[in-house]
């Protein structure tokens, strides 16, 4: 019996060691794996807190792209309102121009003279009368005016352009040459528009389409890429023709282009 016990004593001692090494094994592995556990779980929560941050900006970005639309939507609708203002306008300048123009005017009736006063009266001055568009003239005005009207900017260019080749000194050149360049102008040809408001400028400058043709010219050549020539231009609308519509007009897109610069 004394043998036994003392060989399972020696057992024992013998065992010690193997087992410290097994339990100092397993609380390696334990703390290993507390490890793991916890860098998992910071990397996890980075993780999640970066797709939180993600998500918000793409929300924030789509916003913006969003406002950018609309934005775009209600400049182009707005200039879409004015383009028919102003067509409509001039129309009605037109017609009144047309109708002053082909009513002659009323004759004077000579004053009564006196036999004793046989002194005559130096004539009255008139002055020249305007020049009238025929109806031919006015008929192939009006038709390329109504495509304007619509929108139809191809069939409106056409037909200033026919316009034109039958009537280059019509009374309404001017004007088809100015609406010419817009037909062209909102069509993004803008090369061709420059053209055709230049065209206007160098053969009418006294015309009354002078200012937003010189204005329309500085557009196009801004939209051209030719910056500093084009700010000259709106330079020019101003100083030419101050106090005008396209004087106005040409102060807010130079303010425009400094923003944009900065």
């Amino acid at each position: 019996m004394t043998a036994r016990i003392a060989w399972m004593l020696v057992a024992l001692l013998a065992a010690g060691p193997v087992l410290a090494q097994k339990q100092s094994l397993a609380d390696r592995v334990a703390s290993l794996e507390r490890q793991a556990a916890t860098q998992n779980s910071s990397s996890g929560q980075a993780n999640v807190e970066l797709l939180n941050r993600l998500a918000q900006m793409q929300t924030e970005v789509q916003a913006l792209r969003n406002q950018v639309e609309q934005l775009q939507n209600e400049n182009a609708q707005l200039a879409q309102r004015n383009r028919e203002q102003y067509v409509d306008l001039d129309t009605r300048l037109q017609r009144m121009e047309g109708g002053a123009a082909s009513a002659p005017p009323a004759a004077a009736a000579p004053p009564a003279s006196s036999p004793r006063n046989s002194v005559a009266s130096p004539p009255a001055r008139r002055e020249p009368a305007a020049v009238a568009p025929s109806s031919d003239d006015q008929g192939a005005y009006a038709a390329a005016f109504d495509a304007l009207k619509r929108g139809d900017y191809v069939e409106s260019a056409r037909a200033f352009q026919a316009y034109l080749r039958a009537y280059p000194q019509g009374p309404l050149a001017p004007n088809a040459w100015y609406w010419l360049g817009e037909s062209y102008y909102v069509t993004q040809n803008y090369p061709i528009a420059l053209q055709a408001f230049e065209t206007l400028l160098g053969e009418f400058p006294d015309s009354g389409k002078a200012p937003d043709a010189l204005l329309k010219k500085g557009y196009c050549q801004i939209e051209l890429g030719q910056g500093g020539p084009g700010r000259q231009t709106l330079n020019r609308v101003i100083n030419e023709f101050p106090g005008t519509e396209a004087a106005r007009l040409a102060a807010s897109r130079l303010r425009a282009l400094s923003l944009e610069s900065r």
